[in-house]
């Protein structure tokens, strides 16, 4: 008995500990990216001053944005989430406290001059530096070091997705592929509704609120099942391709022998004359074409099959330029309208199946199923989140080994007949296709079928 008691006493004080820490962190973390969500919102609706298409600052804005990051705090280099996971294992969560400012302003550049990226990425890195330099003030030991960087990660996805369950688990899963870090999901929850909270009592603008609609609808048949089996498979290729682009496009500006500066000039002067020729629905955060794919209301259907492209496209091109901004965003855009596409050629549901495609493609580019389910009800409703469990989990597993954050540690393989080393990152991952077992089971098929057609040719010459 006294044993127990012991015990209850330490996890009591545990509790008390962790929920005070994460509360006070997701407070602060709501806050600061209610500001920086505010400040981004004014950048946008600034670039009507100009006397020109905004997007022609793009050349320009691109080169600034690299510059200031290189000389001023190179870890706020690209999307920020990579960097986030990235500095969790690699460096105990060591974040610099430079990076908050400097993320601030290269973001805010990115996005004012049209660069097609996101703003959760930049919100979950803003998150984590603050709580690495909590940790660093009070000089908390490596361990609660961690614990407190991912509750950061986790307030800042939530306050800035304005899904407080969804944010705090996505926070948490897309650390460790196959494994959820049980010891810090209550924190990471307080974190994130303390965040959450915060924002939307200060004013933050969730736009995300604005795509719920009412699928009251939806058919319960085999039919329609079968249906959205498919759908699964067809986002999950979506994604894979997605991912295909976005690493191909930066290893290709990478290993340009430019200068470092020419490289986002040229990127920006690319992406600005595209823009001009066809149109800038591809630049910056493509809110109004994701809320078009998701309404129930639009008749017209102003997406085309081609959209998920051309959102890939500019979105390489933009972060493999160097822009400072998530991925999240493109990717959501990407699942909406290829959900779309697919409703269209299935000649129903044209919206439902949008929303299945916005958290499904999330669910396979980011490795994340479990909190790209729970977004799907908590923006859509339970309607819709039954058939995503289906269609994130198929996406997920169709992407294979991959993912646009490259840092992941690779816990769980997704076919029992592949060799792979658990435990390193996605991007130094081997695998080996070699299953013996396998190998020998389709051997033994084949030697099978070859006596089987000798038999059969036998019998013939018989006759």
């Amino acid at each position: 008995m006294k044993r127990h008691l012991v015990e209850q006493s330490f996890v009591f004080a545990s509790l008390v500990k962790w929920v005070f820490l994460s509360s006070l962190m997701g407070v602060v973390i709501g806050a600061l990216i209610t500001f920086f969500l505010k400040i981004l919102s004014s950048a946008e609706k600034s670039r009507e001053l100009l006397p020109f298409p905004y997007y022609f600052m793009l050349p320009f804005a691109l080169a600034l944005t690299v510059y200031i990051i290189r000389k001023l705090a190179p870890n706020a280099e690209g999307h920020g989430t990579e960097k986030v996971i990235e500095a969790i294992h690699k460096n105990d969560g060591k974040i610099q406290l430079a990076i908050i400012p400097v993320k601030v302003l290269a973001t805010l550049i990115s996005i004012f001059a049209g660069a097609s990226v996101g703003k959760e990425g930049p919100g979950a890195q803003l998150g984590a530096a603050t709580s690495s330099a909590f940790a660093s003030l009070f000089k908390f030991n490596t361990h609660d070091r961690k614990k407190l960087v991912i509750c950061g990660i986790s307030a800042g996805f939530a306050s800035v997705f304005g899904t407080p369950i969804a944010g705090a688990i996505f926070g948490i899963e897309i650390l460790i592929v196959g494994t959820i870090m049980y010891d810090v999901l209550l924190p990471s929850i307080v974190a994130g509704f303390a965040a959450f909270l915060t924002a939307d009592y200060l004013g933050a603008d969730y736009s995300y609120f604005a795509l719920r609609n009412y699928y009251t609808d939806i058919p319960i048949d085999l039919h329609f099942i079968m249906l959205v089996i498919l759908a699964g498979f067809f986002f999950g290729i979506v994604t894979d391709l997605f991912i295909t682009v976005l690493h191909a496009v930066h290893r290709f500006i990478h290993n340009l022998k430019w200068h470092w500066l020419l490289k986002p000039f040229v990127a920006g002067v690319i992406i600005a004359l595209f823009a001009y020729f066809i149109g800038d629905r591809y630049l910056g955060l493509g809110f109004d074409s994701i809320k078009d794919s998701l309404s129930i209301y639009d008749e017209r259907n102003t997406i085309h099959w081609y959209d998920m492209f051309g959102k890939m496209f500019f979105t390489s091109l933009s972060l493999g330029g160097g822009a400072s901004g998530g991925i999240i965003t493109p990717v959501l855009f990407v699942g909406a309208v290829a959900g779309n596409l697919f409703g269209s050629l299935a000649g129903e549901h044209i919206a439902f199946f949008s929303a299945l495609g916005f958290v499904s493609v999330l669910a396979g580019a980011t490795n994340a199923p479990i909190a790209a389910i729970i977004m799907a009800g908590e923006l859509f409703g339970l309607e819709v989140a039954h058939y995503a469990a289906v269609t994130a989990v198929i996406s997920f597993l169709m992407t294979g080994h991959r993912s646009v954050f490259p840092s992941q540690i690779l816990a769980m393989k997704k076919s029992q007949h592949l060799k792979i080393k658990l435990g390193e990152e996605i991007e130094n991952v081997e695998i080996d296709y070699s299953d013996e077992k396998y190998i020998r089971r389709i051997k033994d098929m084949k030697e099978r079928m070859k006596a089987r057609r000798k038999l059969q040719k036998m019998k013939k010459n018989k006759k």
